[in-house]
């Protein structure tokens, strides 16, 4: 793989879509996570591009010293399409929260992209922190009726109450249902604990089967085996019970409203986003930041 591709690789959920003509899209964060981007090989990954920049990022790191970034969830549709989503906090005031954003591909190589817009689960006053999201896209579909599904956690406002939601799109992102929470009440100290703090696994995922419905899956954080008032710990006796969970049945895609919001906190993008793309040195291996 290329010089970025081999670094980024173990960063992101779900990292590539192939498009119809074969070119492999690899959507990715810089090593700092502020910086959205994407490469492309189109000769079957005997080389790579330079990284595109999607977008800069904007992001406020969530309470409960939980083990969470900007990491992009990206899918692609049945024409070539991808789309790429995460956590970024452009549209809230001081950016105090985070939103779920999304942005998609405007060529067949990935090299332009739509402005970022956002997903509009809760209203920018909700005080709703969204993060850690898992997009998938029905590869069946395409265009202006793609649909996207979409699995995420969030905090109630004033809360470190780990919750799970869904929403969904029937129109390539123009709308999006009404928000499910799928399930709520874990609290964030049940989580296992790392060096890098509390963490549900950032490996959530959606997506479609042949049926249209959308599956999610995702970390439970759930009541230690010696109570609900006691912290889940992997040091000596492991008391954590922290499965990976499922919608019990599939949803379906729908749509409801979608919002214009103006974006109250932007980075430097244009020629600025250059200098997030450079050759570094990670323990002694060069790669394309």
């Amino acid at each position: 793989m290329g010089p970025g591709a081999q670094q980024q690789r173990g960063r992101d959920r779900r990292p590539a879509g192939c498009t119809p003509h074969g070119t492999v899209i690899v959507p990715t964060a810089n090593a700092n996570e502020t910086a959205i981007g994407a490469f492309n090989s189109t000769n079957g990954g005997a080389s790579w591009s330079a990284v595109t920049t999607i977008a800069t990022i904007k992001h406020h790191k969530v309470a409960g010293s939980l083990r969470e970034g900007p990491l992009p969830s990206a899918e692609i549709d049945g024409a070539g399409t991808v789309y790429v989503a995460w956590a970024d906090c452009r549209f809230r005031s001081a950016c105090k929260t985070n939103d779920i954003v999304i942005a998609h591909s405007l060529n067949a190589t990935g090299t332009s992209w739509s402005a970022v817009t956002r997903i509009p689960i809760d209203a920018t006053t909700s005080n709703i922190d969204h993060f850690i999201p898992g997009l998938a896209v029905n590869k069946a579909t395409s265009g202006a009726t793609a649909q996207l599904g979409l699995t995420y956690y969030f905090y109630p406002p004033s809360s470190t109450q780990l919750s799970v939601g869904f929403t969904s799109s029937a129109n390539a992102g123009g709308a999006w249902s009404a928000p499910q929470t799928i399930t709520s009440g874990m609290n964030s100290t049940w989580a296992a604990n790392t060096s890098q703090g509390r963490m549900v696994g950032d490996y959530i995922s959606t997506s479609y089967t042949s049926d249209g419905l959308a599956h999610g899956i995702f970390g439970a954080a759930n009541t230690p085996t010696t109570g609900a008032a006691t912290s889940c710990t992997t040091s000596g006796l492991d008391n954590c019970l922290a499965p990976i969970d499922t919608f019990s049945l599939g949803l379906a895609s729908g749509s409801a409203s979608g919002l214009s919001d103006p974006v109250l906190f932007a980075g430097n993008g244009g020629n600025n986003a250059n200098s997030l793309w450079n050759v570094v040195d990670n323990n002694g291996i060069h790669h394309r930041d």
